[in-house]
């Protein structure tokens, strides 16, 4: 089992940064891979971004392609997302998940049913 804390939310101008960052503890971080997540009322959650277990492999929704990056510091049990040219339709709670099986890659990773443990979520505003 793993905890999962994300930060970094918060309200932000159409065009603007942020930062979210997802803390891990409880089970080996540096073995598992690594997604995020969003959701907006009413609608499924949605695929974001993902990133292997070794961090040599990123995987990204063609919505976000371009302006966000996924990356992990392991050593902080730390993984971030880096979101810019914000748009009011990125506005949604993200989640960060852990993937159920260590050393994984792959498509399977764009699936939230692969993960097996989930943050709370942070809300994100984008304002027109």
């Amino acid at each position: 089992q793993v905890q999962l804390v994300e930060s970094g939310g918060g309200l932000v101008q159409a065009g603007g940064s942020l930062r979210l960052s997802c803390a891990a503890s409880g089970r080996t971080f540096s073995s598992y891979a690594m997604g995020w997540f969003r959701q907006t009322p009413g609608k499924e959650r949605e695929f974001v971004a993902a990133i292997s277990w070794s961090g040599g492999i990123t995987y990204y929704a063609d919505s976000v392609k371009g302006r966000f990056t996924i990356s992990r510091d392991n050593a902080k049990n730390t993984v971030y997302l880096q979101m810019n040219s914000l748009k009011p339709e990125d506005t949604a709670v993200y989640y960060c998940a852990a993937d159920r099986k260590p050393m994984g890659y792959g498509s399977h990773l764009r699936v939230p049913d692969e993960y097996d443990n989930w943050g709370q979520g942070t809300q994100v505003t984008v304002s027109s």
